[in-house]
């Protein structure tokens, strides 16, 4: 079953961020995984005032699990830690 990573973040340190969203895209798609929408957020309810979204499409949530935890994301997760104030789920797709 798809399912979609969805993050939330405050960027606390736009430069660092930089370096995550440079070095973060070949390791999603290493697993399978494709950014399919994201960028500033407006609420409609709820608090998201400066924060931004990224949506990511993986195949399945082992899929999803073996990016997070891939050893080579390691250092790039730290980055995003250094940059963001960020909070990351996973939600299951509808394939039909």
């Amino acid at each position: 079953m798809t399912v979609y990573l969805i993050a939330r973040m405050e960027i606390t340190d736009p430069q660092r961020f930089s370096e995550y969203v440079a070095e973060a895209p070949p390791l999603f798609a290493k697993h399978g995984g494709q950014y399919v929408g994201g960028g500033d957020a407006e609420s409609l309810e709820g608090p998201t005032e400066g924060r931004r979204i990224a949506v990511i499409k993986f195949p399945d949530r082992a899929a999803a699990k073996a990016y997070y935890n891939d050893p080579d994301y390691a250092p790039v997760r730290a980055i995003r830690w250094a940059a963001t104030q960020s909070e990351l789920i996973l939600v299951d797709g509808y394939d039909g």
